[in-house]
């Protein structure tokens, strides 16, 4: 299970910072308000089961991930339900609140929601719930080698 010092090792051999806060950061709203950003730029990682197989999507912090355009997109078939806290950590090695999208299990596919385009910067966590990590997209896409889909609707 990675912790955010490995994080930021992994990130810093790539050259990206990981920037750590005193207070809390484990939800977009808060995320946003340590960084100082709107809480559209803020990348949340989350894990859904589909089918019975877990996935990774990341997402802006203003979006809401669509059942129907999840199986969409990722080709899956099935229920689609978000995990218990214990399973997140199980699957991903990260508490809910700190999941990234980095050193993830090589068999735990990333799909990457295009609105994450809109902007160019995101923050992504690091591992833990005071972090951010400052990426531009396409890097986003490179370090975690995801795949890019269209998977969400405005939340709201």
């Amino acid at each position: 299970m990675p912790d955010i010092e490995q994080v930021k090792s992994w990130l810093g051999e790539r050259g990206i910072e990981v920037r750590q806060y005193a207070q809390p950061t484990p939800t977009a709203a808060t995320a946003a308000a340590a960084v100082g950003c709107s809480v559209a730029e803020i990348a949340k990682t989350l894990l859904f089961i589909v089918g019975g197989e877990p996935l990774v999507v990341v997402t802006c912090g203003d979006m809401k991930v669509k059942s129907s355009l999840l199986k969409q997109g990722t080709g899956r078939r099935g229920k689609v339900k978000l995990p218990q806290a214990e399973e997140v950590k199980a699957i991903t090695g990260y508490a809910p609140g700190g999941v990234c999208p980095f050193l993830l299990p090589p068999v735990l596919p990333v799909y990457l929601d295009r609105s994450l385009r809109r902007f160019e910067q995101i923050y992504a966590a690091a591992g833990n719930d005071a972090s951010a990590v400052p990426l531009r997209a396409d890097e986003l896409e490179a370090i975690c080698q995801g795949t890019w889909v269209d998977v969400c609707t405005e939340a709201g």
